[in-house]
């Protein structure tokens, strides 16, 4: 190869080589002014939590035995609003369950994957349910307490991964945690009503707490 030829291929290939750096500075810069974009929106629109409220729960069975083991077998309506009108939301996982005294007495229960629309509202009905579980000594004294009293604070929980959606951009997944508090009466103080053969419906539109 001639030295002119040589020359020639040194000058074009660093043509190509400016070339490409231009447009790598180019990207960086619009993917920069995006992600402001983004940002700058976001904090306009100023994202609201999800609004939860536990309209009921039947209770099934809610039996203590000794030693220390509890049954129950309850269904929880739950109503969950979206109270943004630019943002989407998607539940992409969603378990329930129920706790006493910040102890589990119940299996996780599954509520399927689903996507809430701006100012949309979601209604779930899920069974939670807990065959014969150990109960702390210490919970187990107070239960009984609880039941010779007529009366038993649960407290339903939710615990899952949401997604933010404004118009095509989809945020990263984030906890989402929520806690509704369920007083439940027994007995003569009952405040429920019987649905059904062995089955007592407490209506409670009690809201409830939500951290994401």
């Amino acid at each position: 190869m001639s030295l002119k030829e040589s020359d020639y291929c040194d000058k074009h290939h660093g043509k190509w080589r400016r070339r490409i750096k231009r447009g790598c500075i180019g990207l960086l810069i619009f993917n920069f002014f995006l992600l402001i974009t983004i940002l700058l929106a976001w904090a306009i629109i100023q994202p609201h939590k999800p609004r939860f409220v536990l309209q009921d729960v039947t209770v099934y069975a809610f039996n203590a035995s000794v030693p220390n083991l509890l049954t129950s077998n309850l269904q929880v309506t739950i109503y969950s609003r979206n109270r943004n009108d630019k943002l989407g939301i998607y539940y992409d996982r969603l378990d329930t369950y129920a706790t006493y005294r910040n102890q589990q007495i119940t299996l996780r229960t599954s509520i399927p994957p689903s996507y809430q629309g701006h100012k949309e509202v979601d209604v779930w009905s899920p069974f939670i349910l807990g065959t014969e579980v150990p109960v702390a000594p210490y919970n187990s004294l107070a239960l009984n307490q609880d039941q010779a009293s007529g009366a038993v604070s649960l407290m339903i929980k939710l615990d899952g991964r949401v997604r933010w959606k404004l118009s095509t951009y989809i945020t990263g997944r984030y906890h989402l945690y929520v806690k509704c508090p369920a007083f439940i009466t027994f007995g003569p103080r009952t405040t429920g009503i019987t649905v059904g053969e062995n089955a007592i419906k407490y209506q409670l539109i009690q809201k409830c707490d939500v951290t994401v």
